[in-house]
C-alpha cells in the first residue's frame, strides 16, 4: 500500500465553496492508490493527530481533503501554517465502523443484506453516520430499515 509525507500549509476554500480548512493532494499521487479517487485514506496531520477521510475533487484533476476545524484548533493551527502531513490508505474500505445493530440486522434479514450490497460506499457511510447520532437502539433499526427500502425501491 502507499504512503506518503508531505509539507505543505493550511488552505481554506472560498466560503461559497463551504470554507472549508484542506490539504491539497496531486493528482500523480492520488493515481498510485490502487482505488484512485475512491481511496479511503488516514491522515495523520504533525505526528500528533490522526483521522479518516476520503478525497474531494477540485475540478482541476487534482484533489484534497478536508480538516475539520475542530482539529486545525486542536492543532493550535492556523491558515497558511505550516503541516507535515502523513497519508495512508485506510484499511476499511468504508472508512468507518460498521455499527453492531446494522451488522445484526443484516445477517438476519438477507434482503436488507443485498439491498446494502447493492449501496455505493458514499450512501453505506450516510447510513451509518445516521446511525451513529441515534441513541435508542429501536430507532436506529428503523433507519436502517427505512433507508435499505429506499435503496430496494431505486434498485428495481
Amino acid at each position: 500500500m502507499p504512503e506518503f509525507t508531505f509539507e505543505t500549509t493550511v488552505q481554506q476554500l472560498e466560503k461559497r465553496k463551504g470554507g472549508y480548512f484542506y490539504l491539497k493532494i496531486d493528482a500523480s499521487i492520488v493515481n498510485q492508490f490502487e482505488r484512485k479517487r475512491a481511496t479511503r485514506l488516514i491522515c495523520t496531520i504533525d505526528g500528533k493527530l490522526s483521522y479518516q477521510c476520503g478525497l474531494n475533487h477540485f475540478g482541476d484533476g487534482h484533489f484534497f481533503i478536508i480538516i475539520a476545524t475542530r482539529y486545525i484548533k486542536q492543532l493550535k493551527k492556523q491558515l497558511g501554517d505550516k503541516i507535515t502531513f502523513f497519508l495512508e490508505e485506510d484499511p476499511n474500505p468504508l472508512g468507518v465502523e460498521v455499527p453492531e445493530v446494522l451488522e445484526v440486522l443484516l445477517e438476519q434479514d438477507e434482503e436488507a443484506k443485498a439491498s446494502y450490497e447493492k449501496m455505493t460506499d458514499g450512501r453505506k457511510r450516510s447510513l451509518i453516520h445516521a446511525m451513529t447520532r441515534i441513541k435508542n437502539i429501536d430507532k436506529q433499526v428503523e433507519l436502517a430499515l427505512k433507508f435499505l427500502a429506499e435503496q430496494r425501491a431505486k434498485s428495481r
